[in-house]
């Protein structure tokens, strides 16, 4: 898959290669769990170098798209970043949300039917602390009980623990990781520190990988 930073392709260019990678991860996310779908996903990048958030983004527009009720949170307390290809307000969310002990959380209706986001909020001066309160387990389940499906990203996996902590709280964690920018070793790490969470990773994810060109000829025949 290749998108730039907070580009939703899946709505920008749904015929394009990109967008049906993106439809094809969504099926590849059915069959692997047809007994059991995950109701929580949390979609996770292993370093600073992958855009996890477009590719969680444009993996819940697919979802909303196929008539899945899909909520989107920002987790990621540290650099806060769904709100921005929504073009939504980060005003008020996650942090809100847990510290003043709302009971609704501040939802934001997108511009695809069935998917609505939960924007991270103000940034706070502990984020592990909140992602690992039992104010975020009563928020999950709140959220769970609203939608067909919840995902949530966080900072990069083992770099900190925010990732592990939300991990543990999940039905199943996909890992992002950058082609051409993400180290072996990196990309090693943050799986086993998802691994020790116990959390089921049902895929890793390669970003910024090179079009094959027969392929590219075929979508572009297409368009003729």
């Amino acid at each position: 898959m290749k998108a730039g930073a907070g580009s939703l392709v899946t709505l920008s260019d749904p015929r394009s290669p990109a967008a049906e990678a993106y439809r094809t991860l969504r099926t590849n996310l059915r069959f692997s769990s047809l007994e059991t779908p995950p109701r929580t996903l949390l979609v996770v990048g292993s370093g600073i170098a992958e855009d996890s958030s477009t590719v969680l983004c444009n993996l819940a527009v697919t979802m909303a798209q196929s008539g899945t009720r899909v909520i989107v949170v920002d987790c990621d307390l540290r650099r806060p970043s769904i709100h921005k290809p929504f073009d939504l307000s980060n005003d008020k969310g996650v942090t809100t949300t847990l510290m003043e002990e709302t009971p609704d959380p501040p939802l934001q209706q997108t511009a695809v039917p069935s998917l609505q986001v939960l924007a991270a909020g103000p940034i706070p001066p502990n984020p592990v602390d909140l992602i690992g309160s039992q104010r975020m387990e009563q928020l999950i389940d709140r959220l769970v009980a609203s939608a067909d499906l919840v995902m949530f990203n966080a900072a990069p996996a083992g770099m900190v623990s925010d990732s592990s902590l939300l991990a543990s709280k999940m039905d199943g964690t996909i890992l992002v990781v950058g082609s051409g920018k993400t180290r072996r070793d990196v990309a090693n790490r943050a799986k086993a520190t998802l691994e020790k969470a116990n959390t089921r990773i049902l895929g890793i994810v390669l970003t910024n990988v090179h079009l094959d060109s027969s392929l590219a000829r075929y979508y572009n025949s297409q368009d003729r």
